[in-house]
């Protein structure tokens, strides 16, 4: 949540003082906040611009990489209900931002209850800008049960998730886009190779390639290729974006009117393979 929400400030509120400092149609709003990220910060509050009845409230004001994330993890949300609501409740949802050590962490943790529930998830690599978990990545969505395990009291589960191997063990299809590049190029090749579900979207960036680093004595700095890619099929993939089998553009702004042919896209072609198959068959 971010401060003002925690505090229960609605939108459509008005913000008329600073810890005291009134605000007027010359104020500059960042120089009352300036130098206050993280601190108690005083705000009376009325619900127009000429209303004589205020409240004070305290925020703490945060840094713009955390909202950035908060707006982040907003979208993720949105998405969720989109893709839930299109396909009837029957389908889940999940992002992945990079190929980071943090973003494995957080597809593990999206593997939660919501999505385990639903028929089918899509996977979203859109603007994806990369790192090195492709292959630890792949892993949860490939991996198979080849048993079943009942604990005495407890409902059958599958084996892998039983002892404690994350797995999401559920049809997929993946969404990419121009900007999904160098490691989400990896595992979106991955994704196709292994033939675990349909690609949606556009091709990816074709911008794959391992680069070494060095900073010389005048503090610039010297970077060479020195590992490249190449698909099972001998394809150079840098240079070489990684096809979709579904192309689907994105309008320019349709996001303002509440729509994403991608998702849709995605949901229609998953629900088409999935067919009246569900989690409790």
């Amino acid at each position: 949540l971010t401060p003002a929400a925690i505090s229960n400030i609605k939108t459509g509120e008005y913000v008329m003082s600073v810890d005291g400092a009134a605000i007027g149609p010359h104020t500059n709003p960042d120089e009352l906040l300036a130098y206050k990220i993280g601190k108690r910060v005083v705000l009376s509050i009325a619900s127009s611009s000429d209303s004589t009845q205020k409240r004070d409230l305290v925020v703490r004001p945060i840094n713009g990489a955390t909202e950035r994330n908060l707006l982040y993890r907003k979208w993720i949300e949105e998405n969720r209900a989109y893709v839930a609501k299109i396909s009837q409740g029957r389908l889940g949802y999940i992002h992945m931002a990079d190929m980071s050590a943090g973003a494995l962490t957080q597809l593990n943790l999206d593997l939660d209850a919501e999505n385990q529930k639903r028929d089918g998830v899509v996977i979203d690599v859109r603007n994806n800008n990369g790192g090195f978990v492709n292959v630890y990545a792949i892993d949860v969505l490939a991996r198979r049960s080849y048993f079943n395990m009942t604990p005495r009291g407890f409902s059958m589960a599958p084996s892998r998730s039983a002892l404690g191997q994350r797995a999401l063990e559920l049809p997929t299809i993946l969404v990419t886009n121009r900007h999904t590049l160098s490691d989400g190029e990896d595992f979106t090749e991955g994704y196709r190779s292994l033939h675990l579900g349909k690609v949606v979207g556009e091709p990816t960036a074709g911008w794959i390639i391992y680069t070494s680093g060095v900073q010389l004595i005048d503090g610039s700095g010297l970077r060479l290729p020195y590992d490249r890619i190449t698909a099972n099929d001998g394809t150079l993939m840098e240079m070489h974006p990684r096809p979709v089998d579904i192309p689907v553009a994105k309008p320019i702004g349709e996001s303002f009117r509440g729509r994403d042919s991608q998702l849709d896209a995605a949901v229609t072609e998953l629900l088409k393979e999935i067919g009246n198959r569900s989690r409790e068959n």
